[in-house]
């Protein structure tokens, strides 16, 4: 294993010199929070896809297909399709807003009172993303080094909040670029085809399984419809996916480089499935279908290509991780605190805007670990924030940018109505269950129109400063910096 080890160290002594080299890159807020504005498309490309897929959709992923074959796909697949829906009909509009978090777009929309309780609820959201990731630092260090949980968690979620902390997006941005690299020679050039010979092939794996294995729709299409309702719609509009699209340097790299990064989820997703299927067969018995990555991995592949999978899987974790967690501190600075600071501190007072953002992420990413040290439940605790994220803030964040007539009173009002549905349901059927999604999705969009229909129009001149962003003529003071060759 000296060798695995070996693998495992440089790539984290990488992530750090990298947060280093991206701290003398964030001179301002823009390139501190969102690389600029000016990522090409490789490198946005890259990080999109490292940032959606992470440790739930690589070993997770894996696991999904251990239990029900071809069809565990779904899961990943859904978030693929989820970040192709965005990038085509939705990213080339939201990059040109010229906006930090989805609270502030919410604003623009809808008059300055709608971002609020947006803001509150995305917070809780982008937190709960954070602390699970950061929980499966605990299975991966345990399989590679024998420590124990909490050792696991605060030494590989120390690692992301330091190299967050010191360069912000940049830093973010080429560990992603890294993390995409590394899980995809990882996972599907290495693990994939080694996985499949190591079963006997495809016709050894379709005689020593059941048929349902090979089903593409044998999870359920109940389960694939949860899945679209709670991973599709919440790529459309969480603050860490978001956060991404505003780093675009412009509305075509949105959408081609979001396209690419969709369509490279999508094999992953398929990867991920038969790796998962190669494993039953080899070890049918296993206690937890989560064991089945870490499982194969450390018995069937040789000395070096270990390490460099294990390195795959810790990537997967850390680019989630160090995504929810600067799209958390953002929320929290720009969507709550400045607020505060708005009501007790003088508007014409000074500070520094990249000094505090660093602040904030260095205070959610302890936050970050305490919690997931203190937490158990972590599946029920992230159900909960996937569930007030979709029941309570999809519609009014698609409805304000496809519907002209929706007002703020009808946004709050579908928030309102849509996040304590959710709650309300969670409590009668249990939070694993899928009603609380199925119902509190259309009681929020009942609001919505209701409400908007009931109350005036949102006034001409807020819909024409709205056009105006949308179309991509921004403030002077919003304006994108100049792209640099290192953005390519």
């Amino acid at each position: 294993m000296a060798v695995d080890y070996l693998v495992i160290v440089v790539y984290l002594a990488a992530m750090l010199a990298m947060g280093w080299w991206g701290m003398r890159r964030a001179k301002s807020k823009s390139e501190f929070l969102v690389a600029g504005r000016r990522l090409g498309p490789a490198m946005y490309s890259g990080t999109m896809a490292a940032i959606v897929l992470g440790g739930a959709s690589t070993i997770g992923g894996v696991g999904l297909g251990y239990q029900y074959g071809l069809s565990g796909a779904w899961m990943v697949f859904t978030i693929g399709l989820g970040l192709l829906v965005l990038s085509v009909f939705f990213s080339a509009r939201i990059a040109r807003l010229k906006v930090y978090t989805v609270s502030e777009m919410l604003d623009l929309r809808y008059g300055g009172r709608a971002g609020v309780i947006s803001g509150v609820v995305m917070w809780a959201y982008t937190l709960m993303l954070a602390v699970t990731s950061t929980i499966a630092y605990a299975t991966i260090f345990d399989v590679l080094f024998g420590i124990d949980r909490t050792l696991a968690i605060v030494l590989g979620g120390s690692i992301v909040v330091a190299y967050s902390t010191l360069g912000g997006m940049w830093s973010i941005t080429l560990t992603d670029m890294v993390q995409f690299v590394v899980k995809t020679i990882g996972v599907l050039l290495l693990l994939l085809p080694i996985a499949v010979v190591k079963a006997g092939g495809f016709s050894e794996m379709k005689a020593q399984l059941p048929t349902g294995y090979f089903d593409p729709l044998g999870i359920g299409g109940e389960t694939i419809f949860t899945y679209v309702l709670i991973y599709t719609f919440g790529m459309l509009i969480g603050q860490d996916i978001w956060q991404r699209v505003f780093t675009a340097r412009s509305d075509r790299t949105a959408r081609w480089g979001g396209t690419v990064a969709g369509t490279y989820c999508l094999a992953y997703a398929v990867a991920g499935a038969v790796v998962g299927t190669a494993a039953k067969v080899l070890y049918p018995k296993l206690a937890s279908p989560d064991d089945a990555f870490a499982t194969i991995v450390k018995d069937e592949l040789p000395m070096g290509v270990r390490g460099l999978v294990l390195a795959a899987a810790l990537a997967a974790v850390m680019s989630t991780s160090s995504g929810a967690l600067i799209a958390c501190a953002t929320v929290a600075n720009n969507d709550i605190w400045s607020r505060l600071r708005g009501i007790v501190r003088p508007s014409g007072e000074q500070h520094d805007e990249v000094r505090g953002n660093r602040a904030f992420i260095l205070l959610m990413g302890l936050a970050v670990i305490g919690t997931a040290i203190a937490l158990n439940d972590v599946v029920q605790a992230l159900t909960v924030a996937y569930n007030l994220l979709v029941g309570g803030l999809l519609v009014p964040i698609l409805g304000g940018l496809l519907w002209k007539r929706g007002t703020a009173q009808g946004a709050l009002a579908a928030v309102a109505v849509g996040g304590l549905a959710v709650i309300g349901l969670m409590a009668g059927y249990g939070i694993l269950a899928n009603e609380p999604v199925y119902y509190g999705l259309p009681a929020s969009l009942a609001a919505y129109v209701a409400v908007s229909l009931a109350t005036r129009p949102t006034d001409e001149a807020v819909l024409a400063a709205w056009r105006e962003r949308v179309a991509g003529r921004a403030p002077a003071s919003e304006s994108v910096s100049e792209p640099v060759s290192a953005a390519q």
